[in-house]
């Protein structure tokens, strides 16, 4: 309906007997949302409609999010730390996919982002640093429940949507008032409302000759001198912007032959690599799976993952990725594929 022109939703206004002074609220309500390039939504019964979800659910959604939602856990790439995920149900997560296609794909996204950013990854940002004498890592706590719903629903409100509207949807993508890991929006969201985050940091850095990136909830600031009153510049922004800062996680690495580590990427010099630690352990995990097979081995590690195969062939070809078609990478991987045969 955002193709309908000016004169075709005055029309439709007056056969419903509206009245003239709302027809011209209507009316730039519509204009400012069009500008903006996102759907026309007048209420939540409008966005039943088109969403094509009823009414009666949409509220239960809206009210009841935590009934929607499942958490589990996975292992991250670099440590032998716990990751906790929470997924929506396949009838939230629809309706999510709808926002996130429709309406948050206009979010503005600052260029030294580079987590769920097109054309970006943990490499891009980890590249950036390569070669630079100093690197300041900093560590965001609980990143993606550290935004609450009322900085999502400035979001929408951001872009032209009414207080009821943008609440509606805010809690379309919230889990008990807050963005969490494992929502298809959540992405999206927490990137627009770090834009200003980035903006600012961004303009610091640049200010002093330094380069700046952010992967998610790991912020990178390298350069030849990053004195200490200018890391508490740094905090003191962070902070300023509603985030908080993982202390124990965040450190400035001085010297470029020291193990440099950043969103889980070794940056060695002139070149990127994968941590150590997580090289022995799979050319470990390949050797035993090639020589006792892959049921005797996780029956032995008691593993009962369905995915164990998946997940081990997915972090050989994350290591491939990284070191840019790593001979030793490659070779583990033919011996793992072997093995399933």
């Amino acid at each position: 309906m955002n193709t309908y022109s000016n004169h075709e939703w005055k029309k439709f206004f007056k056969s419903r007997g509206i009245k003239e002074e709302l027809i011209e609220e209507y009316l730039k309500y519509i204009s400012l949302l069009n500008r903006n390039k996102v759907p026309i939504i007048f209420e939540i019964e409008h966005f039943s409609y088109l969403t094509g979800i009823k009414l009666e659910l949409l509220y239960k959604m809206i009210y009841g999010s935590s009934c929607f939602y499942r958490t589990f856990y996975i292992e991250k790439k670099s440590s032998s730390d716990f990751r906790e995920i929470t997924v929506p149900y396949p009838s939230l997560k629809s309706v999510q996919d709808w926002i996130n296609k429709n309406i948050l794909s206009t979010l503005k996204v600052h260029y030294n982002a580079h987590g769920y950013v097109k054309n970006k990854s943990i490499k891009t940002n980890a590249q950036k640093h390569i070669n630079q004498k100093e690197l300041y890592k900093i560590d965001l706590k609980d990143f993606f429940p550290s935004i609450g719903i009322e900085r999502i629903i400035n979001q929408f409100k951001i872009l032209g949507y009414s207080k009821n509207v943008s609440f509606y949807l805010a809690s379309l993508c919230c889990y008990n008032g807050k963005l969490t890991q494992g929502s298809p929006t959540s992405p999206t969201l927490s990137n627009a409302v770090t834009f200003k985050l980035d903006k600012r940091l961004t303009s610091l850095a640049k200010k002093n000759n330094l380069i700046y990136t952010r992967y998610v909830d790991d912020i990178g600031i390298s350069g030849e001198n990053i004195h200490y009153n200018l890391q508490k510049l740094f905090l003191e922004i962070i902070k300023d912007e509603g985030f908080i800062v993982n202390h124990k996680k965040t450190y400035l690495n001085k010297e470029t032959s020291n193990k440099r580590l950043l969103a889980g990427v070794s940056i060695q010099e002139e070149k990127l690599t994968i941590p150590r630690k997580m090289k022995r352990k799979l050319k470990q995990e390949v050797y035993f799976v090639s020589k006792y097979g892959i049921k005797s081995h996780m029956l032995n590690i008691k593993n009962k993952s369905p995915y164990y195969y998946e997940s081990l062939l997915g972090k050989l070809k994350y290591w491939n990725y990284i070191e840019t078609n790593s001979t030793e990478a490659q070779i583990l991987i033919k011996k793992l594929e072997e093995s399933r045969t």
